[in-house]
C-alpha cells in the first residue's frame, strides 16, 4: 500500500487534498512543521505533500532538515507562494515538484502519480516489477512466470516495501512501523516470522537469496 503524508495547517484544505488522493493509498494528515518533520523522519511514506507557511517550522525548514539527514522521500510543495524566487528556493532545498494554490484537482492527481511512478518504479496498470517478480498493486498479487505466488496480506505489503527500497537497509523497527503500525498489538518479532515466509514463497523465482540479513539491524534487498 502506498502511504502519503499531507503537511498542511488549513484543515479544510488538508481534508480536500485527502479526498482527492484517497484512491491512491493510505493518507496521514498533520498540521504543523514539527509534526510533519517527525512523521517524515519515520521513513514510512512514499510521498510528502508539504505546505510552506506552517506553524512551528515552515516548509523550507522541514525540507532542509529532511535532506540534511539524507531522507530522500519525494516532496511535492503545495503553497500559495507563487513568486519565482520561492520556487527556486524550494527546488534548491530539495523539493521534487512545486504546485501553487489554488490548483486543479486533475493536475494534483497527475503530479502525484508522476512522482510515485518515478520514485517507486511503478509501471503501467499499477504494477511494480523487480527482476522476475511482478506485483500488481491493484489486486495485491505477486506473480512469477505468469503464476500467482502465495503471497498475501501483510506479506505482500512487505515485499512491495522492500522492492520500493531495494539497496536500502531497512531496520526491523522501520519495517514493523511501516507494515504493522505504531499501535499494533503484536510485537516486533513478527518481522522475522514474515521474512521467513516471504523468502520461502520467493524461492521458486530465486529472489529469496537476494535478501540479506544484517545481524541485530535488519534486512536489505539487493538492488537491480
Amino acid at each position: 500500500m502506498i502511504n502519503l503524508l499531507i503537511v498542511e495547517d488549513e484543515v479544510t484544505l488538508s481534508n480536500n487534498i485527502k479526498e482527492i488522493l484517497a484512491d491512491l493509498g493510505e493518507i496521514t494528515q498533520v498540521y504543523d512543521g514539527e509534526e510533519g518533520l517527525f512523521e517524515a523522519e519515520s521513513g514510512m511514506y512514499d510521498l510528502i505533500l508539504l505546505d510552506l507557511m506552517l506553524p512551528e517550522k515552515n516548509g523550507y525548514e522541514v525540507l532542509a532538515e529532511l535532506r540534511g539527514k539524507n531522507i530522500q522521500t519525494p516532496v511535492l510543495i503545495l503553497t500559495a507562494k507563487d513568486a519565482l524566487e520561492d520556487k527556486v528556493t524550494g527546488f534548491q532545498k530539495g523539493a521534487d515538484d512545486y504546485l501553487t494554490k489554488p490548483f486543479y484537482r486533475e493536475e494534483l492527481i497527475l503530479r502525484v502519480k508522476a512522482l510515485l511512478k518515478r520514485s517507486l518504479g511503478l509501471f503501467a496498470e499499477n504494477q511494480l516489477v523487480y527482476k522476475t517478480i511482478t506485483c500488481n498493486l491493484a489486486t495485491k498479487e505477486a506473480s512469477f512466470d505468469d503464476q500467482i505466488l502465495p503471497i498475501q496480506g501483510k506479506e505482500f505489503d512487505l515485499l512491495v516495501y522492500f522492492i520500493q527500497n531495494k539497496g536500502v537497509i531497512l531496520t526491523k523497527e522501520q519495517i514493523f512501523d511501516r507494515i504493522w503500525g505504531f499501535d499494533s498489538d503484536t510485537t516486533i518479532t513478527v518481522v522475522e516470522v514474515y521474512m521467513s515466509h516471504l523468502r520461502k514463497h520467493l524461492k521458486p523465482a530465486g529472489i529469496d537469496q537476494l535478501f540479506k540479513t544484517l545481524r541485530n539491524v535488519g534486512y536489505i534487498l539487493q538492488k537491480d
